[in-house]
């Protein structure tokens, strides 16, 4: 009797503990670390890991030989874009410098780190190119072995435009094909997570790459049941604009067993609130407030 009494709180502080390290903080960088390096470039996903990110949140585009590449556009951004001869786009004609219409041996040319970002001017610069997927995972793996760091989780979001298959990006089962082909060339299908505000990609890949973590990105007041009515499956993640979370979503999340994790959250009084809500995570373009929190 005596041995059995003392059972029962070991076994509760086990389950405690288990439960506090299943629902860990996830501090994600969103294109690496976009507030202070350029987006969706290696270096920028590796100053995101030494800033302590749990997760790399990346933007995945498709090139005309089928390459998987990070862009947080399936064209060049005026904002961040210069052309192989240095000269600028505009945005008239970003939409002419389409990355689905281009090799990848062209699109590598284009310096994506050079220009000061008007909305992050805080930058680091330097020139930079779009890497390709495969080419940053390998980049990742390799750091994080070298100086010792936990590996991280790759959330990869697939950029579409509405309307835009065939001519800005593959449709969806092509798409995630492609990038599903790298994740499993590389071994990492356990660390990664799929997200999209595409309904058609999280669905085909729920079809069949089930066992995938998937993360619905929302950026329109609607209520969250229609939402997963809609997609048709709980996806492992919701991803509401972080000005639509509240309490009630955040527990009404839960209820359902899925996680919540808001974007893009950029102070660090954001941080401490989304935080109080008990959201699972963030995703913040400054990973590097993270450390200001107490």
């Amino acid at each position: 009797m005596y041995k059995k009494t003392l059972l029962l709180p070991i076994f509760i502080l086990i389950f405690i503990a288990a439960s506090a390290q299943k629902q860990k903080f996830d501090l994600q960088g969103k294109a690496g670390a976009r507030g202070i390096m350029p987006e969706n470039t290696i270096r920028g996903m590796l100053k995101a890991l030494d800033l302590g990110v749990s997760t790399l949140e990346m933007d995945a585009v498709i090139s005309k030989d089928k390459q998987v590449v990070l862009s947080q556009e399936p064209y060049f951004n005026n904002e961040i874009s210069l052309q192989p001869n240095g000269k600028a786009i505009t945005l008239k004609n970003q939409k002419d410098f389409n990355i689905y219409k281009m090799n990848y041996e062209e699109i590598k040319k284009f310096d994506v780190g050079s220009k000061v970002h008007s909305r992050f001017p805080g930058q680091m610069k330097f020139k930079a190119s779009k890497p390709l997927l495969s080419e940053t995972i390998d980049a990742v793996e390799d750091y994080v072995k070298e100086n010792k760091l936990a590996k991280p989780v790759y959330s990869i979001e697939t950029k579409t435009i509405k309307n835009g298959d065939n001519e800005f990006q593959p449709e969806p089962a092509e798409f995630v094909d492609l990038i599903m082909d790298v994740v499993n060339a590389k071994k990492i299908s356990k660390r990664v997570i799929i997200e999209s505000f595409d309904m058609r990609t999280l669905q085909y890949l729920h079809e069949k790459y089930p066992k995938i973590q998937t993360s619905l990105l929302i950026d329109e007041k609607e209520p969250f049941e229609d939402y997963i009515e809609k997609l048709g499956f709980k996806p492992t993640i919701y991803s509401p604009y972080s000005v639509l979370v509240g309490k009630g979503l955040v527990d009404r999340c839960h209820a359902m067993g899925i996680k919540i994790i808001p974007w893009t959250v950029n102070t660090v009084k954001e941080i401490k609130y989304f935080k109080s809500l008990g959201v699972d995570g963030i995703i913040t373009d400054y990973p590097n407030l993270i450390g200001q929190i107490k």
